[in-house]
């Protein structure tokens, strides 16, 4: 019986072992401390590098490159000290004249530039690996509830105006919605329609010495699915958030009843992420009234007309607008920044779900010739001392940031300009796209993970890899010979397979990844042994080597795939009900089942057959 395989058997192996050789080398040429500088108007040029370049030599400050990416500049550093005391003089010298340009903290991969034009990249690392920032944010709960009364309200008034009910004025506040009315007589009809309508909503009357009140609140079951919808809302919208920043492998979780963790690997530039995640953006589409007379006047004397708000423009000029909203920021489904092409100006296009596209049709429609103003709404948080405690104050800032004359019917799909600049346009549409949080968020834990713990991880978690590699492969070695020897250069082929899968597929490696790929490396000579242990007792059964071999790999590959599917099913089951770290074990501990597989059954056989194939033996080395 003669153990050999084809040539095209081998030439593949060799192409597999190249690829794989290929695609984990970035891993071995790490990351550079660097410094990535952008300007938020204007695309940085030659004159910003060289003036960059000129502070950091004054400084004597060692840089490894400094070089334009793009739109960006990134300077490369040899350590995180000149990285961080780069970063404060460039600061300064850029600040002097400009204080437009963002200058963030960044980990540059130094992968040389034949792998990356091949797209093989170094795969990532976790939050306990590589470092990053750790966020526990709390959902401002009483401003859900206001906001869905609003939108209650506005929902009521519409009802009311159908049935011919006659009301004075709906007000939302923070607790409930009060409709008042002339007559007792009007409230009393009014309050039969709601409760037959209104179902969910608790509906009780009131009256002062002039009028009459229906007060409308969110009954107990209401209330709790307004807070899980929101907290639930505003999660989802943050992982749209993350994905827009391109953060690997984020972690969001809810955290109680009304905080979500938020978990950044890498992330260094923690402005950058609060401004992305914090921001309550939308948008207000609404009717302009009046003229630049009546405008300036309501600002004159702070008074704005009934039913219309007095709003500042983004030249600080001011515009009244319509207290009606056409459409929100809620019903969008869709924003991309570009230049507008008939002036040259950055601009959004937006695009409405069914039920915005037909409001913004009929209201278009009847106000054909006429202005409308976009409205940019951001709901801020700051710490202030109020009478010698530190307190949470919310802050609404508005900004009217497009005029323009209605020309034609708009649907679902048209653009608004007005905006300062291409990065406006691109955060702008970042939110719009990512989706309007619920209700505002204010970040009440910070901590960022620095790179010397990661470091130390890192440090820790190799020489575990190494510890357990180096023992397994003695005992292999001593114990099977020369086929221990061959089981050493799969478990080796093994290692370099896993990396290069994680690479390939940008996977991201934490703690609890690195102890799947020790456990793996623990379990993948177990095919070996079964193998190596059928031959022997093959031999002492009195068959040929050559014969103990064949029936060594042939009997025994039933075995081995019972026990690595079961396991493999179990890795399935951990990575399909676990979060995190438990994903991250299960999909290395896959991806070692599998490529342990290959390198035991195939790879190991390639090489026993091309030692002992087509030859003459009477001993075999194990």
């Amino acid at each position: 019986m003669v153990n050999r395989y084809a040539p095209w058997r081998y030439i593949l192996l060799i192409l597999i072992i190249a690829i794989g050789a290929v695609y984990a080398a970035p891993n071995l040429y790490g990351e550079d401390p660097a410094l990535q500088i952008t300007h938020r108007v204007n695309l940085v040029d030659e004159g910003e590098l060289n003036n960059i370049r000129s502070t950091l030599e004054t400084e004597a400050i060692d840089f490894r490159s400094l070089e334009l990416d793009g739109n960006n500049v990134l300077v490369r550093f040899d350590s995180e000290e000149a990285q961080l005391k780069a970063a404060t003089q460039v600061r300064e010298a850029l600040y002097a004249s400009d204080r437009r340009y963002s200058i963030a903290l960044n980990l540059a991969p130094a992968t040389p530039e034949w792998l990356t034009a091949l797209s093989a990249l170094p795969m990532y690392l976790g939050l306990d690996l590589r470092g990053g920032v750790h966020f526990l944010m709390e959902v401002d709960m009483e401003s859900a509830i206001q906001k869905s009364l609003e939108r209650a309200a506005g929902e009521l008034r519409s009802f009311m105006r159908e049935e011919k009910i006659r009301y004075k004025a709906v007000q939302a506040t923070a607790k409930k919605i009060s409709i008042r009315f002339g007559t007792p007589e009007d409230r009393d009809a009014a309050k039969l329609l709601l409760e037959e309508e209104y179902r969910d909503f608790v509906i009780a009357d009131s009256n002062d010495d002039r009028s009459w009140f229906v007060d409308i609140s969110f009954n107990p079951t209401a209330l709790d699915e307004e807070r899980r919808s929101a907290i639930e809302q505003n999660i989802s919208t943050l992982k749209n958030r993350v994905n827009e920043l391109g953060v690997a492998e984020p972690v969001i979780q809810r955290q109680g009843a009304e905080r979500v963790v938020v978990q950044l690997p890498g992330v260094q530039d923690t402005v950058r992420a609060k401004e992305i995640l914090g921001a309550t953006a939308t948008l207000e589409f609404r009717l302009v009234h009046g003229s630049f007379a009546e405008w300036s006047a309501a600002q004159a004397n702070g008074k704005a007309p009934i039913g219309t708000r007095l709003y500042t423009q983004s030249d600080g000029s001011p515009v009244l607008l319509k207290r009606s909203v056409i459409v929100t920021g809620d019903q969008i489904v869709g924003a991309a920044s570009g230049i507008d092409q008939q002036s040259g100006t950055p601009d959004v296009t937006i695009t409405m779900n069914a039920k915005g596209a037909d409001r913004m049709a009929k209201i278009t429609r009847e106000n054909i010739g006429k202005p409308m103003g976009v409205v940019f709404i951001e709901d801020k948080f700051e710490f202030r001392d109020v009478d010698g405690e530190k307190r949470r104050i919310r802050t609404t800032e508005s900004q009217v940031i497009n005029v323009a004359t209605i020309r034609d019917q708009l649907s679902k799909r048209f653009h608004i300009t007005g905006l300062d600049s291409t990065r406006e346009a691109r955060d702008l549409a970042l939110l719009l796209r990512a989706g309007a949080l619920r209700a505002p968020m204010v970040i009440v834990e910070e901590r960022t993970v620095g790179p010397s713990l990661g470091q130390e991880n890192i440090d820790r978690g190799f020489l575990s890899v190494v510890v357990g590699f180096v023992l397994v492969l003695v005992f292999m070695a001593v114990y099977y010979k020369l086929f221990g020897l061959v089981a050493n250069l799969a478990l080796s082929l093994n290692l370099v397979f896993m990396v290069a899968i994680l690479s390939i597929f940008q996977a991201t490696l934490t703690l609890p990844g690195i102890a799947g790929i020790v456990l793996t490396v623990g379990m993948a000579v177990d095919a070996n042994v079964l193998i190596f242990e059928r031959i022997r007792e093959e031999i002492r059964l009195g068959n040929t080597p050559q014969a103990a071999i064949y029936v060594g790999y042939e009997k025994a590959f039933g075995t081995i795939a019972d026990a690595n599917i079961t396991t493999f099913i179990a890795a399935i089951v951990l990575f399909g009900f676990g979060t995190g770290p438990i994903q991250g074990f299960a999909v290395t501990l896959m991806i070692g089942i599998v490529s342990s597989m290959f390198t035991a059954i195939f790879g190991t056989r390639a090489v026993i057959n091309l030692i002992y194939g087509r030859k003459q033996v009477t001993r075999l080395a194990i």
